[in-house]
C-alpha cells in the first residue's frame, strides 16, 4: 500500500520489475530438485521438447497470471493445473512457437496479442519432457474460450501472490514407491503444484533477487 511518502506501484511498474527479473541469472530446474533420493534417468537421455507460455495479463486491478486446469478426462495429468503448453511439432518454429500455438489452441489467446518479454530456464519434468517456458504479456481484456476435452477451466491468479515466495511450500506424496517432494502455491480453491509450482517458484525467487 502507499504513503504519504511513495507512489502507488503501478501496471507499469510491475511490468518492470517482471521484466527486469526475466534477466537475472537462474539454472533450470527439475521435477526431481526436492527428492534427492529419487534420481533422475541417467544422463545422455534426450528430452522430448514442449513450450509454454507464462501469459500475464494487465487488468485493471493488476497483473494476473493466466493458468488452465486440465479436463478430468484426460490420460495424462486430468484435472491438474497448468500453463498453457504443449510438446513441439515438428512444425513449430521452437518451444515458444509451440507455447503460443497451444496457448490458442486451449485457451483462444491469439498470438497477436502477445508480447514475449523473456524466458524462464528449462524445467526438466518426470515424464521426460524438456519445458520451456515464456512470459507473455497481454494488454487489454481478454476473454478466454476453453478448449473442448483438454480445458475444464481457465482463472487467473494476481501476480503478487505467485511472485511471493511466502506463499510457496514443500509437499509430498507417494511417487512409484518412495515420497517425492514438491512444491505448492495454492490459490482459492485451486491446487497448484507440481512442475508448474516449481516453474512459479523460480520465477518468484527472480523477483526476489531483483527488489
Amino acid at each position: 500500500m502507499a504513503t504519504p511518502d511513495t507512489a502507488p506501484v503501478t501496471i507499469s511498474d510491475q511490468r518492470a520489475r517482471l521484466t527486469r527479473a526475466l534477466v537475472h541469472p537462474a539454472e533450470r530446474s527439475t521435477d526431481f530438485d526436492l527428492t534427492p533420493s529419487v534420481a533422475p534417468p541417467p544422463g545422455g537421455r534426450v528430452l522430448r521438447p514442449a513450450g509454454v507460455l507464462v501469459p500475464i495479463l494487465a487488468g485493471h486491478d493488476g497483473p494476473r497470471l493466466i493458468l488452465t486446469k486440465r479436463s478430468s478426462r484426460l490420460t495424462h495429468h486430468p484435472g491438474q493445473i497448468a500453463f498453457p503448453g504443449g510438446k513441439q511439432e515438428p512444425e513449430d518454429a521452437d518451444a515458444t512457437d509451440a507455447a503460443l500455438r497451444e496457448a490458442e489452441e486451449e485457451i483462444g489467446l491469439p498470438r497477436t496479442r502477445v508480447e514475449i518479454l523473456g524466458h524462464l530456464p528449462p524445467h526438466e519434468t518426470v515424464t521426460g519432457f524438456e519445458m520451456s517456458p515464456a512470459v507473455g504479456w497481454i494488454d487489454g481484456a481478454f476473454d478466454p474460450v476453453p478448449e473442448a476435452g483438454e480445458v475444464d477451466e481457465v482463472f487467473t491468479v494476481p501476480l503478487d501472490h505467485i511472485c511471493d515466495p511466502n506463499r510457496f511450500s514443500v509437499q509430498y506424496r507417494r511417487w512409484r514407491g518412495q515420497r517425492r517432494h514438491y512444491y505448492t502455491v495454492p490459490f482459492g480453491p485451486y491446487y497448484i503444484w507440481g512442475a508448474t509450482a516449481r516453474v512459479l517458484r523460480g520465477l518468484a525467487d527472480r523477483m526476489a533477487a531483483c527488489d
